[in-house]
This record gives C-alpha cells, sequence and structure tokens, in this order.
C-alpha cells in the first residue's frame, strides 16, 4: 500500500490530537473548607484526575488580595523539576512543600507547616502542562486558642477605679466582657484590636468600677466558634480605692491652685500614694 502526503498529515494530524487529548485533565481540591490549628501543619489537597504524572508539569500553589505583599502571591512553585522560592511570598520561606514521591500519581498537595494567623484565606492550586491547565481554590481557616486575661489597675478615672484587661494570641477575634460579682456585664469602653506579626489577635478592653460590697471584678474572654471561655477574676480592696479616691481629691486641689510650689508637691504627693 501506498502512502500519499495527505496521509502522512492525516496521521500525524490524529496522533497529535490524541495526544493533546491524553494531557487532558482536571484539577480537584476538597469540597470543605480546611481547619487548621496554629502552630502545627497541615495538608492543602490537591490532585489531578485521571491521575497523571506531574513531575513534568508546573504546580503553582497562590494566594490573591494579600496585605502588605504587592504583587507577591505565591505560595510554592514547583517548575523544570524542581522547586523555586525567588518570587515566594517572604512569610511562607522554608513552611511549604510538595510530596515528591506523590507527583508522578498526580497528586500536588501542598504541605504548610507553623501555621500563622496570617495563613487564613483562599488558596488556589493550578497545574499546567504544555498544552493543557486547570485549577482549584481551597478554603483554609486558621484557629488558635490564646492566653488567659491579664487584668491590670491604670488608676483613677471619673470617681472611680479603671481596670485594663487584654488578651493575646486568638484567631479569628475573640469576645471580651467585664463582669461585677453577680455575672452582670460591666459597661466597658469600645474593643481595642490588633494583630501580632503573625497575625494573631490582641484584644483589649477597659472599664471603670466603683466600690462595692465585694469589690470583685471578672474579665471574660470568649470565642464561639472554639467553644472556649476564659476567665480572670480580679479583687480590689476598699484601703486601695479610698487612697486612690484621697489622691485624686489632692491632686485635682493643688492643680485649681496654680501655683508652682503646690504643683511641685502635687507629683510628690501622687508619687506617695503610688506606694
Amino acid at each position: 500500500m501506498m502512502w500519499t502526503w495527505t496521509d502522512c498529515l492525516c496521521v500525524n494530524l490524529l496522533l497529535l490530537l490524541q495526544r493533546a487529548g491524553s494531557e487532558k485533565f482536571e484539577v480537584l481540591g476538597p469540597t470543605r473548607a480546611i481547619v487548621a490549628v496554629a502552630g502545627d501543619e497541615v495538608i492543602l489537597p490537591c490532585y489531578i484526575k485521571p491521575n497523571i504524572s506531574a513531575e513534568d508539569m508546573r504546580v503553582d500553589w497562590f494566594r490573591f488580595n494579600l496585605p502588605d505583599t504587592q504583587s507577591n502571591t505565591q505560595v510554592h512553585l514547583y517548575q523544570d523539576g524542581r522547586d523555586k522560592y525567588h518570587d515566594q511570598i517572604h512569610s511562607y520561606r522554608g513552611r511549604t512543600s510538595l510530596f515528591k514521591e506523590e507527583l508522578k500519581k498526580g497528586n500536588t498537595s501542598l504541605k504548610l507547616i507553623r501555621v500563622q494567623g496570617t495563613n487564613d484565606g483562599h488558596y488556589t492550586c493550578l497545574v499546567q502542562s504544555k498544552t493543557h491547565y486547570d485549577d482549584a481554590t481551597i478554603q483554609v481557616y486558621i484557629t488558635a486558642i490564646g492566653s488567659k486575661p491579664e487584668v491590670s489597675i491604670e488608676g483613677q478615672k471619673e470617681g472611680g477605679m479603671a481596670l485594663l484587661c487584654v488578651s493575646k494570641g486568638w484567631f479569628p477575634e475573640p469576645e471580651l466582657e467585664w463582669l461585677d460579682s453577680e455575672g452582670v456585664t460591666l459597661s466597658a469602653g469600645p474593643l481595642e484590636t490588633d494583630r501580632d506579626y503573625e497575625g494573631f489577635y490582641i484584644v483589649k478592653l477597659k472599664t471603670t468600677v466603683k466600690e462595692t460590697d465585694i469589690n470583685r471584678f471578672t474579665c471574660r474572654v470568649r470565642h464561639s466558634q472554639l467553644h472556649e471561655v476564659m476567665e480572670t477574676g480580679f479583687h480590689i480592696s476598699s484601703e486601695l480605692i479610698l487612697v486612690h479616691e484621697e489622691a485624686w481629691r489632692i491632686a485635682f486641689a493643688l492643680i485649681v491652685s496654680g501655683h508652682c510650689g503646690h504643683i511641685s508637691f502635687h507629683y510628690l504627693a501622687l508619687e506617695w500614694f503610688a506606694q
């Protein structure tokens, strides 16, 4: 049988189409969000269907809409048979890896160690061959149980004692409240929130209390999603309240007088009462 030039061209086209069709694949991830505990490690599942090898493909894990990263959104990149870290987000350095022995089975999952609060959010797993690409998006929720509330006295304010409560290391943001000895919520200032360098929440709440029969107050931090509650009780002696009230009265009287010598005594009086 004689092959014509047209026959050869048709056969080559069929082979190319067959090869291109064989390289088509779908990238799949979990249907539910992944929950990770701060400080632990987590695996973000991602794999190819059908289970063809990804050893010669590009595997790109990245994120979008991140603060303080400018255009750098790369979490991990595998290309040309090796990992590349040149454009990796700095906070992920030394904390990401792929399962190299599993790439030939189509497993492109990402392992993330020493999980931080800033790792919360959406991740995209992009797999690309020479002729085809697909991606999957994974939602990651980070949880962290913070510290027991720390309570301190800030001094006299509006005829009462100003108290400060601080709790650190939470994710997501918790609730904070002050309670009296009967468990009734006290009025307080606005909740102050901040985040540390790893993205965990620091919460602060101030309240002003007046003398009661018991003079016992409680600061409670609560996280409904984590089902976690911590409390710190705080007792103020009546003598301490009286000392602070008397110091406040003396200071106020001396400031009103306006004499230089009196103002100097005002500072000495406050220093004495603080001892």
